[in-house]
């Protein structure tokens, strides 16, 4: 019960999304293409959340990945997805205007 608790809000440490990214963890955009054309992170990879279950192929299971799209809902979902089907290091990096401050 403590463990869904602190899920739910978020308690406990906090990952550093900054160097995972500076350590070569995958940035993974999840927005429509055209969302992406109109501003995204450098080396960001850019697989639609409808198309996601079908291009994980795509993406490294070795290494981190940070999920990103407008708003963090859809990187949710996709952080959902991926550690489903046997990513063990995901991390939900919400909006993905959030994570530039995280690259330095």
């Amino acid at each position: 019960m403590i463990a869904l608790i602190k899920r739910l809000f978020q308690s406990g440490p906090r990952t550093d999304l900054g160097l995972l990214i500076r350590n070569g963890a995958t940035i993974l955009d999840v927005r429509t293409p055209e969302e992406f054309r109109s501003g995204h992170l450098k080396g960001a990879v850019n697989i639609p959340l409808l198309q996601l279950r079908s291009n994980m192929n795509k993406i490294k299971k070795d290494r981190p990945v940070i999920t990103c799209c407008a708003s963090g809902m859809r990187s949710s979902s996709a952080k959902n997805i991926l550690q489903a089907n046997g990513f063990s290091s995901v991390h939900n990096g919400g909006a993905w205007t959030n994570l530039r401050g995280a690259i330095k």
